[in-house]
């Protein structure tokens, strides 16, 4: 009968466990040394050796013949625990025994001498499945064990372990299998096993198997039987990773901020069955191989996971794209997988966050400091409480005689130079700009506060120069704001098809914009009396 490579090669002593040479020393040394501790916690991601270790222990502590702390796998105890025939060494799967009636078992009996060896060993793997009841039946057992009885905890997720259970255990932190530690190991089970592997196919394994042995091996298993050669190109078939072309379809389509085709291409997908979930997670690996060439080209190489025919269209994408932009796009695809675990139509949650990633939602929103705003207004509210109060008389003269203001875009330094000479400018040269509205309608989606401000303005245009005329003094101190006076040259830019320099000015004096502000307040006060008198 066929047997799984992952469970034919699975070590037998500490010295076959690769890449966790920190927790099986200390181990070794402890068995050597006779002061092996009641309770051990094993933690780590799955397939890094954590039962692995737990069998080799329990075996090395019951071995007749042990052999600097590793069992030598020789005499009858080594060799009924490799078969599972030995009852001295009992295995719980938490999973499925994970209720209070199962712990009372085993603390029933846990008060039997064993039969063969030293110690009896209870290996519960899964540790976090018991529920709150069996953990509490555990509590006591592992507190004040008989002598000769020894618990070995295995679990891929220490955080939902009781700290009452924790503290009770010898915790050791299994760690991630380097990819080249895999890779080697898989090159000596292909010799072993007269597989064809090559280097290029052994690292592309490893890098897929994210740290996990036992994932590498099942992986090479598979390969082994779809190719006689298992290289990059077999590995890539089998697992799957091949004819990825819609993910950077996709991402082109972002990038271009394309929705229509975006959407395309998911209700193509769609329609040949594809897991929308799974589609969200292609979609985050692929950013994140972005995001990490964007910050550290040097050694992304190293750290992302694709094809090499795969790596010159993400460097094309990270050269389009800035880091800020991948890493807000990131959370967006986040929040939305997160929301797919709990929605009724995924595709709806899906094409939202695509409809988002187009239009370049800013995501950082929450992350904005209030502070900044509310000193600001602060500011403001003094330079107008500042302004003195002219007679009437003289209130006439101050208002033709204030100029009026202007503001220079913060974003000048990257724009072109102006291809006319604005202080030669005559009146006629000045063109309307007919798609003002459009414009606005635009920016309104990316910015609506500061579009907000711009309600009733104009705009003219002379060579690549636009004028923006607005009555609203504070749409000139937003647009000293280097963040929106770049949203609105992009937005400019997006709907009139040029890059324009934007030149802003208002016409309305400070007392002018006072009076209109004390004015909508009085109306707004006199609108809550009538209401009230009304309601009485």
């Amino acid at each position: 009968m066929y047997k799984a490579l992952y469970r034919k090669w699975r070590p037998l002593t500490f010295d076959d466990v690769i890449s966790q040479q920190h927790t099986t020393d200390t181990l070794k040394n402890q068995i050597i040394a006779g002061k092996t501790a009641h309770a051990y916690l094993f933690t780590g991601s799955r397939g890094t050796g954590k039962t692995t270790c737990a069998r080799i222990l329990a075996k090395a502590v019951n071995c007749r013949n042990m052999k600097d702390g590793n069992p030598c796998l020789e005499c009858d105890i080594c060799r009924d625990a490799d078969s599972g025939a030995l009852t001295d060494i009992v295995e719980i799967d938490a999973a499925s025994n994970n209720g209070v009636d199962n712990i009372r078992d085993l603390r029933d009996g846990a008060i039997y001498t064993p039969e063969r060896g030293k110690y009896r060993i209870y290996i519960i793997d899964e540790v976090h499945m018991l529920s709150t009841g069996a953990f509490n039946a555990l509590l006591k057992i592992m507190e004040e064990p008989p002598d000769y009885v020894k618990f070995i905890l295995a679990t891929t997720e220490i955080h939902k372990v009781p700290a009452t259970i924790v503290s009770r255990c010898q915790r050791y932190d299994f760690r991630r299998i380097k990819s080249e530690d895999i890779a080697k190991r898989l090159k000596y089970i292909a010799s072993q096993e007269k597989i064809d592997l090559t280097d290029d196919g052994a690292a592309m394994i490893a890098k897929l198997a994210d740290g996990g042995m036992r994932d590498a091996v099942s992986l090479l298993d598979q390969c082994s039987a779809c190719a006689d050669t298992v290289d990059s190109a077999a590995v890539s078939d089998t697992a799957g990773i091949a004819g990825r072309d819609y993910l950077y379809d996709m991402l082109d389509s972002i990038a271009d901020r394309d929705t229509a085709r975006a959407l395309a291409i998911t209700a193509s997908l769609y329609d040949m069955s594809k897991d929308l979930t799974r589609l969200c997670e292609e979609l985050t690996s692929q950013l994140r191989n972005i995001m990490l060439l964007r910050v550290s080209p040097e050694t992304a190489d190293k750290l992302i996971v694709c094809m090499p025919e795969e790596l010159g269209r993400l460097k094309s994408l990270a050269e389009r794209t800035d880091t800020e932009t991948v890493m807000a796009r990131l959370s967006v695809l986040q929040d939305c997988r997160e929301r797919m675990g709990r929605a009724m139509n995924k595709r709806v949650e899906f094409e939202m966050a695509l409809i988002k990633l187009c239009s370049e939602v800013n995501n950082n929103a929450a992350g904005i400091d209030n502070s900044e705003i509310y000193d600001k207004i602060k500011q403001l509210e003094n330079k107008i409480n500042s302004a003195s109060r002219p007679t009437d008389a003289s209130a006439e003269n101050a208002a033709k005689q204030e100029p009026p203001l202007t503001a220079r875009n913060p974003a000048a330094d990257s724009e072109p130079a102006p291809n006319i000479d604005i202080k030669k400018l005559r009146p006629e040269d000045l063109s309307p700009c007919d798609r003002w509205g459009d414009v606005l309608s635009e920016f309104a989606k990316v910015s609506p506060s500061v579009a907000g401000s711009l309600d009733g303005s104009s705009a003219m245009t002379a060579g690549n120069v636009i004028f923006i005329t607005s009555q609203n003094r504070f749409f000139i101190t937003l647009f000293k704001v280097r963040e929106n006076a770049i949203a609105l040259s992009d937005v400019i830019e997006r709907v009139l098809g040029q890059k324009y320099i934007i030149k802003a000015r208002c016409t309305t004096t400070t007392d002018q914009q006072k009076s209109m502000a004390e004015s909508l307040i009085k109306k707004a006060i006199d609108s809550n009396i009538e209401t009230a008198v009304d309601n009485k």
